[in-house]
């Protein structure tokens, strides 16, 4: 190919120019960078020379210690005290009774699943109760029905022992007209109230029978009830504990698989009911009417601040009712609030301004309002509030039996020792009865049409109940060495 002669304008000439001098900055910047590390690495290695460890590391080390994130050192685990001694399974009776447990599990598999196909509608509860009265009275019980439907097996000790109360309560959410036919697939059972509660009742059955037939002996009474109306405000178990000398203990078969629970979720049920002369829809222009009142103050609750639970509260309107035809203002309108907290002074104090807020909205629309309270559950206290009932060696001594059988809450991190609960044991809670409720069979969808439970979980919630009983049959007793829980 031919050589091209090119010869460079001015106008590039400058550029090269430019582009040089630039070059020789950059070159003398980085010689002038190269001596100053250098004679930064003199000085520094004349310092470690002098002065190696202060330099070094004890600066770095007492800022460390001062600093605020090494001041938070873990706290140290809490003891609670602790009744449970695995030599307890071990004794010759005991090991018979979790041996026949085992054996006789089908049956009781059975068994439940014939309660959940019996109607037991909360305040309907007549099937079951008949049934469960035959059993307490063959078992030989002293048997008894009380006036609110709640019955009574007592198997009596020798004396000088606690007396112990176990409620498992009978009733389900369900009416009685809903098909309740338990579907089994493989070691699952679906059908409505399989879980709750009627596991635990089959597991309270279960229990009662394994101890008469291996001869179990106690000092302290055994007091056995299956109660009513659980579900509309544990009224059987808060009207048994009203008629009748207090416990020293109570067991409530009635919680989730592997938690222990020892507080009691305060739960207030109202409904507040705005009334009016009513009237025609072609003079309705203008005049008074429940609906508009029973909409803002629907609003303005919902407006409401306050902290949420665990410690904190939560607040459900659940129903609306009102109204019969569609030319007529409505004489009769009415919501109902469902508000629950741990914390009693909390509680009342949201309760007190709901009606507040629901009275000004009324006298606002110039509407008259009716406040009806269905319950008053009252609340047991927060977590700091319930320290000394966590104490009580009853809670650690389910904690450990859950433990030692293996049961397990299931999900990781999640609490075995849980201050609030809604169960039987929450009216001995708040009358600052030692009250705890255990799980009676691993289950989900409760007060569902779906619900199902976990048939071979039912099997060591027996025997949590039993080894449970039988700890504290005798006696209250710490044993040696608390245990730490983090």
């Amino acid at each position: 190919m031919p050589t091209s002669v090119f010869t460079a304008s001015p106008r590039a000439s400058l550029l090269r120019a430019s582009l040089l001098r630039a070059s020789l900055r950059r070159a003398s910047l980085r010689r002038a960078s190269l001596r100053l590390a250098s004679r930064l690495r003199t000085k520094l290695a004349t310092l470690a020379l002098a002065a190696p460890l202060t330099v070094v590391i004890a600066a770095p080390l007492t800022a460390f210690i001062t600093s605020p994130l090494a001041a938070q050192q873990p706290a140290p685990p809490t003891q609670y005290p602790s009744s449970w001694n695995a030599a307890l399974a071990e004794r010759a009776d005991v090991k018979s009774a979790m041996a026949m447990l085992d054996k006789n599990f089908p049956l009781q598999l059975d068994e439940w699943i014939k309660l959940t196909e019996m109607p037991s509608k909360s305040g309907q509860e007549q099937a079951r109760g008949t049934y469960i009265k035959a059993v307490f009275e063959k078992e030989k019980l002293r048997t008894s029905v009380d006036s609110i439907g709640n019955v009574i097996g007592v198997r009596k000790g020798s004396g000088g022992g606690p007396t112990i109360v176990i409620m498992a309560h009978m009733d389900v959410v369900f009416a009685n007209t809903v098909f309740k036919k338990v579907r089994r697939s493989g070691d699952t059972l679906f059908a409505p109230g399989v879980g709750d509660n009627t596991a635990s009742v089959a597991n309270m059955l279960a229990t009662i029978r394994t101890m008469n037939a291996t001869g179990f002996k106690h000092k302290g009474d055994i007091i056995f009830i299956a109660t009513v109306q659980e579900e509309v405000g544990l009224k059987g178990a808060a009207y048994w504990l009203d008629h009748n000398p207090r416990p020293d203990l109570l067991i409530a078969p009635d919680g989730a698989f592997g938690a222990v629970s020892y507080g009691a979720l305060g739960i207030y049920w109202t409904k507040y009911v705005f009334t009016s002369p009513g009237g025609h829809t072609l003079a309705s222009r203008g005049r008074p009417t429940p609906v508009r009142a029973l909409a803002e103050a629907i609003d303005r609750l919902y407006q409401l601040q306050f902290s949420a639970l665990p410690d904190g509260a939560v607040m459900n309107i659940g129903q609306i009712h009102g109204g019969d035809i569609f030319n007529s203002i409505p004489q009769e309108l009415y919501f109902t609030i469902d508000l629950r907290s741990p914390d009693p002074v909390l509680l009342d104090s949201l309760d007190r301004l709901i009606t507040k807020t629901t009275q000004e909205v009324a006298d606002k629309h110039k509407i008259g309002l009716k406040v009806e309270v269905d319950q008053k559950n009252q609340a047991g206290g927060t977590a700091k509030q319930l320290e000394p009932a966590r104490a009580h060696p009853l809670v650690q001594t389910a904690v450990d039996i859950n433990r030692f059988l293996g049961i397990s809450v299931g999900m990781p991190g999640a609490q075995e020792a849980v201050p609030t609960g809604a169960t039987d044991a929450n009216p001995g809670v708040v009358r600052k009865i030692p009250s705890i409720a255990i799980g009676g069979s691993r289950a989900s969808g409760g007060h569902q049409l779906t619900e199902y439970a976990l048939a071979p979980t039912a099997l060591p919630s027996t025997k949590l109940l039993y080894l449970l009983t039988a700890t504290f049959a005798d006696g209250i007793n710490v044993v040696s060495g608390a245990r730490a829980v983090p």
